[in-house]
């Protein structure tokens, strides 16, 4: 008896921990600092003397870095998927260090240009130094969206959306912390973006592991992280509203700060909590099935046999042999697909032209008269939105999914449509429309961040699901490289006058943006076509299988 006892104890450990490696997962996320470039792109153009068109240029080396996860997803089926080639000492924790390594040297190594502690590099070096320090958010998101989705399989949309959205949200909270410790000075925010996501991710990243037992009710634990997540996004917003009104003294904003830290501590909570559930559940569970075997031993026995062999499974592993899906394909498999090449070519057209959009934020306000508070403002507002979209159309594509059907490439179709509007109004250039504009075009870029993994891993299969939607996710700086460099970047330069290559007015992005809003729809598109091919694969196969796993 007490050995079983033992095995109960064990195993409740076993399964609650996953609770714990989520909260880390979302801690290393919002570390990361991604979508801050506005904030340090002049310091970086002033100190190495670039022209706009070099300027974007560089972004593009870290658009390509940021999302060529391909190495960070091979590397995660290695050290996870073949853990006992690696004597049982492989993790996702090796990737997470992999990337720290890359934070830390591609930072420093900028910093160190921009002070002038090393000769000024040529343009392709620098941009190996920026393609390093946004690499490294390609590994951490990879560890933690695929353990995430591994640990949660019945929720993917939800957690991807999480990982995702702590992602997104991180150069809102990287602002706030520029404010208080380094304003001014945008050199030393470049050594903080070194030093902070490199420190937490060695503290967490041993508590992020794989629990593959999961339960029915995961599902309704897991959506107090949303809820936590929204109202982190509710206060940012309220902040920025206070400091775009008032004049807010240094006190303030360090009370402020501490009120954010202890939002961002309040997962650990939804975790605790999550995890004593299942304890006590586990445990009533594991005492009622021994006192069944008391009393019906042979009967028990033989339903314990019977099960993994019954006739419906049977037929539904039947059924779906005889389905036309794409189940656990390798990356190479998935390469010579119509459904990767949709994809790709969606996500080239919307996520390109979404982040073409805030790497040119600073250049497009400025040419519109905005001050450098109001753009910083606007940076950490798509920060948000961003977040908006990553965390809300995520766990709205999984509760359509289950109650009406919806299927996310429909979802990702709508998403691109409102995309395309967004453009327009960028293209407007109506007083107050940036500020509209950025809402749209940042709660649709950050809902295709959520819906393409988890389409990967419903499609092609979780197995080899970090190296696919990294590949898929290449096609992010090739359409940022299409926008950033040959549209906005060419377009601007050929309006730009005086020694400081700089222009003022409309027409400066409007031709930009009209070119953008076509190219969006393109990229419906390409989403509508993707939708009806896999409309009787969702319907025949995803949506059966999770009801399966529910019940």
């Amino acid at each position: 008896m007490d050995k079983l006892r033992t095995r109960t104890r064990t195993r409740t450990s076993f399964t609650s921990s996953k609770w714990i490696a989520t909260v880390a997962s979302l801690w290393i996320q919002c570390s990361c600092g991604v979508d801050t470039f506005s904030i340090y792109s002049s310091v970086l153009k002033s100190s190495q003397g670039y022209d706009q068109s070099t300027l974007d240029t560089v972004a593009v080396f870290k658009d390509t870095g940021g999302n060529a996860g391909v190495l960070a997803g091979l590397l995660y089926s290695a050290v996870t998927h073949n853990n006992n080639n690696w004597g049982g000492f492989g993790g996702p924790w090796v990737v997470h260090l992999a990337g720290a390594i890359q934070n830390f040297f591609g930072f420093f190594m900028m910093w160190a240009a921009v002070v002038g502690l090393i000769k000024r590099p040529p343009v392709v070096v620098m941009g190996l130094f920026i393609f390093l320090s946004t690499h490294a958010s390609a590994f951490f998101t990879t560890a933690n969206v695929v353990t995430g989705v591994q640990n949660f399989p019945q929720s993917g949309g939800t957690i991807v959306g999480l990982m995702k959205g702590f992602l997104g949200i991180s150069g809102a909270i990287m602002v706030q912390v520029y404010g208080i410790f380094c304003e001014g000075k945008p050199s030393t925010f470049i050594l903080m973006l070194a030093l902070l996501p490199t420190f937490v991710t060695i503290v967490l990243m041993f508590f992020v592991r794989i629990y593959e037992a999961n339960t029915v009710d995961d599902v309704k634990q897991l959506n107090g992280f949303p809820i936590v997540a929204l109202i982190i996004a509710g206060y940012l917003m309220i902040t920025l509203v206070l400091e775009n009104i008032f004049s807010l003294s240094l006190g303030a904003h360090i009370i402020m700060f501490i009120f954010m830290l202890l939002l961002l501590a309040s997962p650990l909570g939804v975790a605790i909590k999550a995890q004593m559930e299942d304890s006590k559940r586990l445990s009533q569970m594991f005492s009622s099935e021994s006192n069944h075997s008391k009393e019906n031993p042979a009967k028990d026995t033989l339903a314990y046999h019977d099960l993994p062999d019954g006739e419906g499974q049977v037929n539904d592993a039947l059924d779906e042999k005889n389905l036309p899906y794409e189940e656990s394909m390798n990356l190479l498999q998935a390469l010579r697909t119509i459904n990767f090449l949709l994809l790709f070519l969606a996500m080239v057209c919307g996520m390109g032209s979404g982040l073409a959009v805030i790497n040119n934020f600073g250049q497009i306000g400025r040419s519109l008269n905005y001050t450098a508070v109001e753009v910083d403002n606007l940076v950490s507002l798509w920060s948000i939105w961003n977040f908006v979209g990553r965390i809300g159309v995520g766990y709205l594509s999984d509760y359509l999914l289950h109650t009406r059907g919806w299927t996310r490439p429909l979802m990702m179709s709508i998403s691109l449509a409102a995309m395309t509007t967004g453009h327009i109004v960028f293209a407007s250039s109506l007083p107050g429309m940036l500020y509209i504009g950025s809402i749209l075009v940042g709660i649709c870029y950050g809902s295709l961040w959520s819906l393409m993994p988890t389409i990967t891993s419903e499609i092609f299969g979780v197995r080899h699901m970090g190296t696919i939607f990294n590949a898929i996710g290449l096609a992010c700086p090739v359409g940022s490289y299409i926008f950033s460099v040959r549209v906005i970047g060419y377009i601007y330069d050929m309006q730009a006058t005086g020694e400081d290559h700089s222009c003022f007015g409309t027409h400066c992005f409007m031709l930009s943006f009209l070119i953008m809003t076509f190219l969006a729809l393109l990229g419906c598109l390409a989403a509508i076509a993707l939708f009806f091919r896999t409309r009787r694969f969702y319907q025949l196969v995803v949506i059966r299988r999770l009801n399966h796993s529910l019940r």
